[in-house]
């Protein structure tokens, strides 16, 4: 039956939240010294209807200088996707692998961008395996559930 066929679909892709700050500007940025760089992301999934899920995945870079923060930016990309007739066992990896992986490269792009807008050279936010991202959370889940007291 043509109705069980799984459905995919890219609903929309947006930037849903962006903030640089530069709460020590303009004395650091006077400095000579390299600031050291930090950069984390994560993912989230919310199922928003029947069958569509918005799918975030944040990025926050932050340098400094000793103790000094040179600049905070903070980018949330996300995308809203309809993901219908998917066997269970598959929709893990729909969601926490495939989905990431069409939001991110719109990610990277805010983020270099916004980081220039600010005055300072890009930062490119490097190539991210999701797949072994999604593997790696699993398996501390699974961790997790199997270190629990029975």
């Amino acid at each position: 039956m043509a109705d069980q066929d799984p459905v995919f679909n890219i609903q929309r892709v947006y930037l849903k939240e962006a903030s640089l700050e530069q709460p020590n500007s303009p004395a650091i940025l006077l400095e000579q010294q390299q600031p050291a760089v930090e950069i984390s992301l994560g993912v989230n999934a919310e199922n928003v209807a029947d069958g569509i899920f918005e799918i975030t995945v944040t990025a926050t870079v932050q340098t400094k200088i000793e103790d000094r923060t040179v600049f905070l930016c903070e980018c949330k990309q996300a995308g809203i996707f309809e993901v219908r007739n998917v066997p269970d066992e598959q929709m893990g990896a729909v969601i926490g692998i495939a989905c990431p992986q069409i939001v991110y490269p719109y990610l990277r792009g805010n983020v270099a961008d916004l980081i220039q807008r600010g005055g300072f050279p890009p930062v490119h936010l490097a190539e991210i395996n999701f797949q072994q991202m999604y593997e790696q959370q699993q398996a501390a889940q699974a961790d997790g559930a199997s270190a629990l007291p029975q």
